[in-house]
């Protein structure tokens, strides 16, 4: 049996607010990740087709004003209606090589109506099908003034050659509870995504590891004032506040021990790959598995709601 899984960290940057263009280079790192014979890419919180940075740099909490709303639709008008097979041309790569994606993208459901967005995270399948989106459960103060909260119907594990998948949200990652729901499902194998910088990915990721006694790979994405298209609606007001780098990466692997196998990469533009074997999860299981032996279900449980909520239930 062949426990090992081969796996490519995408620390890019997006074209900021322009889903087009962020998608080419997404389909890019994916075809670089084929040609090193990756068998799972993962790409950061909302790259598709960018994080919010806006709210922190102009005020993102006036009520009423133009440049809060205009920059508010120009971010749905560039964010993912997966119903509509806006991810079609990435779902056909993961089957061309036979490769599994985690996208993190800013998704603009149907069946919320089609006007709300939510910081969503696609698990694609290595034929191609979409297995599961789940929408980030708790966005994450200012992220509240333009992305929805999620539901549970995202929180499910996937079957990865000899690994068990699952993946959280920025700082959902921080909430026992839905960590609790991938462990028991099985995951051995966990997908933390961020936006950038190494202050979110340094502690969490070993701690994950630590308790779960899984592999935790955490990736996130590059942003620098360079990288908005000069396009971009009121760009000289987000500008003017700006720091020159506002995401500098921290993608990095720990391994089921808890110690680093990749620290966290700065200011690097381009994949990370790293090899992964399973039997190290079996190992560390043997003396802690926090769903397992090591647990007491007859004294704390966990229930977990995976409906998908809607306004609208047409029978």
């Amino acid at each position: 049996m062949n426990t090992l899984l081969k796996i490519a960290m995408a620390q890019i940057s997006p074209v900021w607010l322009d889903k087009s263009a962020t998608l080419k280079k997404i389909e890019s790192s994916i075809n670089d990740a084929a040609e090193e014979g990756c068998e799972l890419i993962v790409f950061g919180e909302a790259l598709l087709p960018g994080y919010p940075f806006w709210l922190a740099l102009t005020g993102g909490a006036e009520w009423n004003t133009n440049l809060n709303k205009e920059l508010h639709a120009h971010y749905v008008n560039n964010s993912i209606s997966i119903e509509k097979g806006e991810l079609d041309s990435v779902c056909q790569l993961a089957k061309k090589y036979n490769m599994a994606i985690y996208l993190g993208i800013v998704e603009r459901p149907l069946d919320r109506g089609g006007h709300s967005i939510y910081a969503s995270l696609v698990y694609i399948n290595e034929t191609g099908e979409i297995k599961s989106t789940h929408r980030k459960l708790q966005p994450t103060y200012d992220e509240r003034l333009t992305w929805s909260p999620g539901d549970g119907n995202g929180l499910q594990v996937h079957p990865l050659r000899t690994f068990t998948v699952g993946g959280l949200n920025c700082w959902e990652n921080w909430m026992p509870l839905p960590r609790t729901a991938l462990y028991g499902q099985g995951e051995n194998l966990h997908i933390a995504v961020w936006p950038g910088s190494e202050h979110n990915t340094k502690d969490i990721t070993k701690f994950i590891a630590r308790e779960s006694r899984s592999y935790v790979v955490s990736v996130s994405s590059l942003m620098t004032r360079s990288d908005f298209p000069k396009d971009t609606p009121y760009l000289d007001e987000i500008l003017k506040n700006a720091p020159e780098t506002l995401a500098n990466g921290g993608s990095c692997i720990a391994g089921p021990d808890g110690e680093w196998l990749v620290e966290p990469v700065l200011n690097k533009e381009g994949l990370i790959i790293q090899t992964i074997d399973f039997n190290r999860v079996l190992e560390e299981r043997q003396n802690f598995d926090p769903v397992g032996h090591y647990s007491r279900p007859d004294v704390t449980k966990l229930i977990v709601n995976r409906d998908r909520q809607t306004t609208v239930e047409i029978k």
